[in-house]
This record gives structure tokens, C-alpha cells and sequence, in this order.
């Protein structure tokens, strides 16, 4: 429990009794690998922290293409946000892929939450808007970086994960096919 409660710190103080309070409304499951957490086009009740493994979220278009839209390792966040936030079908799914602990926190007890402990409302807008931040960057980098440039920053924001993952996941979330990726990646061993 203590690396969700570490998380949390990094934003804001809670007490020992609000320590409590929120353990009391999460909790902790264990996942194999290949289980899916959330579908496409269902409603999305959960907020998800890795404690340990690697979740992805995903859309699949009518083509029966796969589009990653993130990763999360331990310590890191993920849900479909519009889906939780707007309480409408999302269109993501949520994978797991690689066995995991992951802390489930309910959308009903995360507004409990928040008339409980207000200060919980400061540090969920924060990761919300962190995530804001980071899906903008994302996008620009999509429209104005070169693979190799948005492959450089893969590495650079999950580091080890390019070694726990297949390539055509990455070559996914980076916006190329599988082909090209290999043949990128060759280019960049010879440099």
C-alpha cells in the first residue's frame, strides 16, 4: 500500500485517519497477463495504479488495427478518461500485459472520496491535468517529430519497458507499422 500512498504524497498531505479512509474504498487485485480491465464501448467505473506489471490502453479501429495510446508501470496511473469522467461508452480498452497488482479505485468511491477528503479533488485535477499536459505533447510530437524523434522519447519517458513489450506494441504507440519499426531500429544499431 505504501507505493499508491507514496504516489499520492508527492501532491499532497493526508493524515493517518485520512490514510485509512482511503485505503478503506480501494482495492488491490492481482491480474494475469492478456486480461482486459475495460472494454470498448462500456461505460468506464475505474481508475487503475500499478503497483507492479505493465497495462496498456487501446483502440482498435474498423480495420482491425490496434492504436496504444498508453502505458502504465508501476507507480503510474491509467483509466479511459472520457469515458470515467463523462460517464458515457469510452473506446478504449485496458489490457494487461504482464501480470500485475493494480489498485482499482471505483469512480462511485472516488466521489466519496472527495466529500470526505477535499483534498483528494486537488491531487486527482493535478494527475488529470498532468495527463492533459502529457496527451498534447504526445500529439504534437505525432504531427511534428520523425519516428526516430518519437521513438527517442518513448525510451526516454518509459525507459526499461522497450525490453518488456513486444516491438510491434511500440511501433503501435509511436504511430508506424511494425515493418518500419524493425527496419528503423536496424538503422539506429548501425549509427
Amino acid at each position: 500500500m505504501t507505493l499508491i500512498l507514496e504516489n499520492i504524497a508527492k501532491q499532497i498531505t493526508l493524515s493517518a485517519e485520512e490514510q485509512v479512509l482511503f485505503l478503506s474504498k480501494i482495492e488491490v487485485k492481482q491480474f494475469k497477463a492478456k486480461t482486459i480491465l475495460q472494454q470498448s464501448g462500456t461505460v468506464c467505473k475505474n481508475s487503475y495504479f500499478v503497483n507492479s506489471g505493465i497495462l496498456r490502453s487501446f483502440n482498435i479501429n474498423d480495420n482491425i488495427v490496434e492504436y496504444i495510446m498508453s502505458f502504465a508501470c508501476s507507480g503510474w496511473w491509467i483509466s479511459d478518461m472520457y469515458s470515467l469522467l463523462s460517464q458515457k461508452p469510452g473506446n478504449l480498452f485496458i489490457e494487461v500485459l504482464e501480470d500485475a497488482e493494480v489498485v482499482v479505485l471505483s469512480k462511485e468511491n472516488q466521489e466519496i472520496l472527495y466529500r470526505e477528503i477535499p483534498k483528494l479533488e486537488r491531487f486527482f485535477r493535478i494527475l488529470i491535468e498532468n495527463s492533459l499536459v502529457a496527451n498534447q505533447e504526445r500529439l504534437m510530437g505525432n504531427l511534428s517529430l520523425s519516428a526516430e524523434e518519437r521513438f527517442e522519447k518513448f525510451q526516454n519517458k518509459y525507459q526499461d519497458l522497450q525490453y518488456r513489450i513486444p516491438q510491434k506494441q511500440i511501433a503501435s504507440f509511436i504511430g508506424v507499422t511494425p515493418e518500419f519499426f524493425s527496419k528503423m531500429k536496424s538503422r539506429i544499431l548501425k549509427k
